[in-house]
């Protein structure tokens, strides 16, 4: 499934959430509780959403997750 086989907000969430994770990784810890905070709406917003209604959530989501995470890096790069 291609990342362009999602919703465009489903894609812009889970980018935001794999942005968001990040920035918790690396931030002080001042920052920590609107980071978590974030990500719990995020997941929540991802997790309801009515794309995956027709119960192809599990094995979709890890294909979004690695599709986003895939998209973001830069080309040549491997994690």
């Amino acid at each position: 499934m291609a990342l362009s086989d999602f919703p465009a907000d489903l894609v812009r969430d889970q980018h935001a959430w794999n942005r968001t994770y990040q920035a918790l990784a690396t931030a002080g810890p001042l920052n920590h509780t609107a980071l978590r905070r974030r990500l719990i709406r995020l997941s929540c917003r991802i997790m309801i959403h009515p794309f995956w209604g027709d119960g192809r959530r599990s094995a979709t989501l890890g294909e979004l997750r690695r599709r986003a995470r895939d998209h973001e890096q830069p080309e040549g790069t491997n994690r």
